[in-house]
C-alpha cells in the first residue's frame, strides 16, 4: 500500500497576500517546480485553503523525504513555509476501481 502524507504550508515571509499567486514574485518558477512534482508521482493532490495556508497530499516513504523534496522548491522559507507534515493512513477512497 502506499504511503501517504498530508502537508500543510502556510505564507512565508515574502508572500504578497494583496496580490494573487500568478503575481507573486518567482511564480514561475514554483509553478515549473511543483508541476514537476506532479508529473513524478510525489504530489497527488494539492491547492490552497484560502487563508493563506496550503495543503498538499504526498506520497513518500517518509517525513524527512517530504520535507527534502519540499527545500528545493524556489518559495522554500521565502513564500512558503511547512508548517506540518503528517503520515496519512486512507481507509476511504471513493477513487478505487471496482
Amino acid at each position: 500500500m502506499p504511503t501517504f502524507h498530508v502537508v500543510v504550508r502556510q505564507a512565508g515571509p515574502e508572500f504578497d497576500r494583496s496580490r494573487p499567486l500568478e503575481e507573486q514574485s518567482r511564480w514561475d518558477e514554483h509553478a515549473r517546480f511543483m508541476d514537476a512534482l506532479v508529473d513524478d508521482g510525489f504530489i497527488q493532490l494539492g491547492g490552497p485553503l484560502g487563508d493563506g495556508r496550503v495543503v498538499h497530499v504526498v506520497h513518500a516513504r517518509s517525513e524527512e523525504e517530504v520535507r527534502q523534496r519540499l527545500a528545493a522548491d524556489p518559495w522554500s522559507g521565502s513564500h512558503l513555509l511547512v508548517e506540518a507534515v503528517e503520515p496519512w493512513e486512507i481507509r476511504l477512497d471513493a477513487r478505487r476501481a471496482d
